[in-house]
């Protein structure tokens, strides 16, 4: 596609290529790509930051077949980092990509970056008051993270019902964010979805029988550890000052083993457990989405229903997978 084919005024058709852990995103969206004069947009939260390469299972650059991978090993991991960060660099890439007359194709696992980018999702830029969020945080300290729930309760029941009392950096953001403004949070999110979307997204799911999955993804497991997570793990844990990489499913379940307190095979089993965990909570979250496909790979990808995707991406089309 050439840019004087481009018409800037048509809803951007995107690919998004998402699942969970270890189902074979990362190869279905190379391939595609190649097929399709695609470049990937990550949509993956632990993929951006430098260093963190086996942990995330980055692609190796054979993986990546000379196909060009966006918002991938850009940030240092003590950096911290939000969805709303993603959301305008995801746009400008996607601009980018097609502004050059290439194909962006969305590969990732974190479902809250893909839906608010495809979504348009708008997020709140009410400003700061960090008087106020110390005020809050000694509250909590004093009488306990409850007393700072149940004072969002009062005044937006909605925010308070999606939060767990020990999510305190949001109950306070919430709080904040009503002292400034004097609206709530929830009424600001809603807000934020009247935007229509510039996007036509096409969902697609690799999609396997629950065990196959997760024989998947202990494999993966032990070929991290071959690869070298153990070492990545206690460099990683030489710093003290990451903020959002912390978050990172790969390292925290192998410190005990680190820290010399647990044996090696119990933090693998954990790890293992956890992945799986983490692969549930994907799933939930994608199969919510009703403009789902997904992609039967029990036997493997299935060359009839891939050149159909392909067929299907070229011509920009709804995908039906039968």
């Amino acid at each position: 596609m050439s840019n004087s084919e481009i018409d800037l005024n048509k809803k951007i058709f995107i690919p998004v290529i998402c699942g969970p852990t270890a189902s074979g995103k990362t190869d279905l969206g190379v391939r595609l790509a190649l097929r399709c004069g695609g470049e990937i947009v990550s949509a993956d939260s632990m993929q951006i930051y430098k260093g963190m390469d086996i942990a995330s299972a980055k692609p190796s650059k054979e993986e990546m077949q000379g196909v060009a991978h966006h918002l991938m090993s850009f940030l240092p991991a003590t950096q911290a980092f939000s969805v709303a960060d993603y959301v305008e660099l995801a746009h400008s890439a996607i601009k980018d990509i097609r502004n050059r007359g290439r194909l962006p194709i969305v590969v990732g696992g974190t479902g809250l970056y893909i839906s608010s980018l495809i979504n348009n999702i708008k997020f709140d830029d009410t400003g700061c008051d960090y008087e106020f969020r110390e005020e809050m945080r000694k509250l909590a300290l004093e009488k306990g993270n409850d007393v700072l729930w149940e004072k969002l309760r009062q005044v937006d029941q909605k925010a308070a019902e999606k939060l767990h009392p020990n999510n305190l950096n949001r109950i306070i953001r919430a709080l904040e964010v009503y002292k400034i403004s004097g609206s709530t949070i929830t009424e600001a999110q809603e807000k934020s979805r009247l935007s229509e979307s510039p996007y036509s997204p096409c969902f697609i799911m690799p999609d396997y029988p629950r065990q196959a999955l997760y024989q998947r993804i202990d494999k993966r497991v032990d070929i991290m550890l071959e690869r070298g997570l153990l070492e990545e793990a206690r460099e990683f844990f030489t710093h003290k000052d990451y903020v959002t990489a912390a978050q990172a499913i790969g390292y925290k379940e192998l410190k005990p083993f680190l820290d010399g307190e647990k044996e090696l095979l119990e933090c693998v089993d954990r790890l293992k457990q956890v992945t799986r965990n983490y692969a549930k909570r994907q799933l939930t979250w994608f199969n919510k989405e009703k403009r789902l496909n997904r992609l039967d790979m029990e036997k493997g990808l299935d060359e009839k229903a891939f050149e159909k995707i392909v067929n299907c991406i070229k011509e920009e089309n709804p995908i039906t997978l039968v």
